[in-house]
């Protein structure tokens, strides 16, 4: 099989279900040179080593005439958001972002939302009463993060409703599959939602409240700041949905697992750092540039080419991780690239971690599942930010 046909397999959605052997058969080789001049790398040790060169570039504004640049703002009069930046940019916006989001300067600004999205899991499960069947997605997983990234962002949650829309149509434009109707659609959402929040950044200047939208008015530009929020929305919210979901199908997919996790909550943790492993919310990443030659795995990757970085493919290299298409909970030294590595490591993971801490094993603890009512379920045509659409399951019965 050619190159080019392996990454048109990985990208096609007939293989959205289990792209895992088409990623084994792509690690044969760590380095491919598709068609295009892309660059596909697709082994542990590689990837993470690329990830962490500055040779490597995340700002998209580098990539070659004729190649999308992904995520990019080109049509909003919007900077890139800060993780379509590189040094020293990208190192000034992120530490200013984070100033109000964690440590060291904001050390509780996680733990503090625990109360409110522990209410929220409890509300949402409290709704499956009198149920048969519910959707894992639709009435669990989609839900939470958005309530999450609001709190974090200050938006009112009168308006949460509207984030979902524009998670959505977001999250889809960053698949490289997207094709012109996709883009249009992810362009439109932007707007929409750059016009909202440029409202309500200018609100929180003039009245300041809780949230990173108030504290960080003051230090960033109103550009700067809607780009950020942006981001946060489709990294904060998609990912998270997906992995919840994620979780939630490989247990019970796993039954032994499932059976030992209902008897020791404290497997909570080892799960969902090998959830993140084994099936992780974000497959690869499609944006990153060399802007300078770069030698790997005795092939010279030329400046200006684009590389894209193969995540799911690294997580279970046979090189790096034991029996890697095993689900492990007691897997030792997890040292995956579910929230990516380096500089551009997660922003959110955190909160996310939080997040499925919080929801994971509350769903396990009060809802007894009799079986998948699809499996393999429908999933997003996504190919980057991968998970079940719907994930439809029969219930037993549901504890208080």
């Amino acid at each position: 099989m050619t190159s080019g046909s392996i990454i048109e397999q990985i990208t096609d959605y007939a293989h959205r279900a289990d792209p895992y052997p088409l990623y084994e058969e792509l690690r044969e080789i760590p380095v491919r040179l598709l068609d295009d001049g892309t660059y596909v790398v697709s082994t542990y040790y590689e990837v993470r080593s690329l990830a962490n060169d500055p040779r490597l570039s995340n700002d998209t504004r580098n990539r070659p005439a004729g190649f999308a640049r992904t995520g990019h703002a080109d049509d909003t009069n919007l900077p890139p958001s800060f993780i379509f930046t590189d040094p020293p940019v990208h190192d000034r916006l992120r530490d200013t972002i984070n100033r109000p989001f964690g440590p060291p300067h904001s050390p509780r600004f996680i733990e503090d939302l625990r109360g409110e999205l522990a209410r929220v899991v409890t509300e949402l499960l409290d709704a499956f009463e009198g149920k048969d069947q519910v959707d894992i997605v639709d009435d669990f997983a989609y839900p939470l993060p958005v309530t999450a990234i609001c709190k974090v962002l200050g938006v009112p949650r009168e308006d949460e409703s509207r984030f979902h829309v524009w998670a959505d149509a977001l999250a889809s434009a960053q698949d490289p599959q997207a094709g012109e109707a996709g883009q249009a659609k992810g362009q439109q959402a932007r707007e929409e939602l750059g016009g909202y929040l440029s409202d309500l950044i200018e609100s929180k200047r003039r009245h300041p409240g809780t949230g990173m939208l108030s504290a960080l008015a003051p230090d960033m530009t109103p550009a700067d700041l809607e780009a950020t929020a942006v981001l946060l929305l489709v990294a904060g919210h998609e990912t998270t949905v997906n992995a919840i979901t994620n979780t939630t199908l490989t247990l019970l997919r796993h039954p032994d697992v499932l059976e030992r996790f209902l008897k020791e909550p404290d497997l909570a943790v080892p799960i969902v750092e090998e959830v993140l492993r084994y099936e992780p919310p974000v497959q690869f990443v499609p944006w990153t540039t060399a802007i300078a030659d770069i030698d790997i795995a005795g092939t010279t990757i030329p400046k200006g080419s684009p590389v894209w970085l193969m995540l799911a493919a690294a997580n279970r290299d046979p090189k790096r991780f034991e029996d890697p298409d095993r689900f492990d909970p007691d897997r030792k030294d997890n040292e995956h690239l579910g929230f990516y590595t380096g500089i551009h490591y997660c922003f959110g993971a955190p909160l996310a971690r939080m997040e499925l801490h919080l929801a994971v094993p509350e769903l396990f603890r009060r809802v007894k599942f009799s079986r998948l009512l699809e499996d393999p379920p429908p999933y997003r045509a996504n190919a980057v930010l991968r998970g079940p659409r719907h994930l439809p399951v029969a219930i037993e019965s549901l504890t208080a």
